[in-house]
């Protein structure tokens, strides 16, 4: 019960994660209002905030990779919630970009640790599942955390949904230091690969950098495709954001229960099928309900890509996986830019149905580099030195963690 109860905790700080990100598209005319900002800066925002993720995220990394896990996600949760107040309270723009800049450091390291920290959780062969719940939590911010916060702030004024992500964010780090076990680095198998290749880890990273970039270049057009391409009236445009948002959670839930038994596979099947839907959304934009169905497979297919990813990093992972997962959220993180700037200029210089054309095609080089993993493959010893230092079965571990209060508990949890 205590693991899953972490679960939750992790499942929900990805959510806040996200939502926090991505809040201020939601807010543009509150904050640039409230501020006296151009909206162009509130978008600096984002974009600044996703640029200080892709940069910090490997060097963070290694420096705090020593850390025990505990220690790593309570600290930048407590970060996360002093930034996030800070923004909240910000009295000028600069101030509101320094508490943004804070908050995003505190997001590149938690990706890296997050997936680990919620595998070490379990025992290997629900592990997939584990992580199908985890990025579960990120599905649901775009379609509850991000309307819901939108609202609130046109109700109430901008500030308040901040200062509402920064109680969450602190309920959350009062769950982890309560309930997870202070364990020293080196006690759990989750912190190498299953099956270390350098070769196939290589592939992966290129395969979803390419992938993502293809899914963001479509997903950035999708309002105007969806109004000037597909002829829906603007009013319509959210309930199938909202569509798309549902079938991503569907897709990482179901992603955990495959990947277990189909991790090598899953990644190519994925990709595929998103270059498939994106070739769907220009083939078929004349016809509204095969381009609502497409858009909603694409959301599907790349919330099960994440979660798809997070296995694939425990397995093949050369080394420490907290750095493995650093690569990958990197990765993740320049597919995200390069497809939100490429799309955008798509915007500016083409036919927006030209858009998903673009998009799947990236998708296809995505899904060739995907299938050649075999041939990069570089399969390495895995050293064992480490882990199981407190039993060799991991689910039936004796784990002695101190209480906040200094007290010494030995407890054994049973998954």
């Amino acid at each position: 019960m205590r693991a899953r109860l972490i679960l939750a905790a992790l499942a929900v700080s990805t959510f806040l994660y996200v939502t926090t990100e991505t809040l201020p598209i939601g807010l543009l005319p509150q904050i640039a209002g409230g501020l006296g900002v151009h909206p162009s800066g509130v978008g600096l925002l984002v974009t600044a905030y996703g640029l200080v993720v892709v940069l910090a995220t490997i060097p963070l990394t290694r420096l705090t990779q020593r850390w025990p896990r505990r220690r790593l996600l309570t600290t930048v949760l407590l970060i996360a919630t002093v930034a996030t107040v800070v923004s909240a309270l910000a009295p000028n723009y600069p101030v509101l970009l320094a508490g943004r800049i804070a908050a995003a450091l505190s997001q590149a390291l938690f990706w890296a640790v997050v997936t680990p920290a919620a595998a070490a959780l379990f025992r290997p062969q629900v592990r997939g599942k584990a992580i199908g719940i985890l990025y579960a939590g990120s599905s649901v911010a775009p379609l509850l955390g991000v309307p819901a916060g939108t609202w609130l702030g046109q109700q109430a004024g901008w500030r308040l949904p901040f200062l509402a992500l920064a109680g969450l964010a602190l309920t959350v780090s009062v769950v982890i230091v309560t309930l997870m076990p202070d364990l020293p680095r080196g006690t759990s198998d989750a912190e190498r690969g299953t099956a270390p290749d350098a070769g196939r880890y290589r592939v992966v990273v290129a395969a979803t950098a390419i992938s993502v970039t293809g899914a963001l270049t479509a997903f950035t057009c999708v309002t105007p495709y969806l109004t000037s391409v597909v002829g829906l009236d603007e009013a319509a445009t959210g309930p199938v954001l909202l569509l798309r948002g549902a079938a991503g959670l569907l897709g990482a839930v179901l992603a955990g229960f495959l990947v277990q038994r189909y991790a090598r596979h899953l990644m190519a099947v994925l990709v595929g099928v998103q270059a498939l839907a994106l070739a769907a959304q220009y083939l078929l934009a004349d016809f509204v309900v095969p381009a609502v169905l497409a858009i909603a497979v694409a959301g599907l297919v790349l919330s099960g890509l994440t979660t798809v990813l997070g296995a694939r990093v425990l397995e093949v992972a050369p080394a420490g996986t907290d750095l493995a997962s650093a690569g990958m959220s990197t990765a993740f993180n320049v597919g995200i830019t390069a497809g939100a700037l490429l799309g955008s200029y798509l915007l500016a210089v083409a036919d927006i149905r030209a858009s998903a054309l673009v998009a799947a095609l990236i998708s296809g080089v995505g899904l060739a580099v995907a299938a050649a993993e075999g041939r990069f493959a570089r399969p390495q010893p895995r050293s064992l030195a480490g882990c199981f230092a407190h039993s060799p079965d991991w689910s039936q571990a004796s784990w002695r963690w101190s209480h906040p209060r200094g007290t010494a508990v030995t407890t054994t949890l049973s998954r």
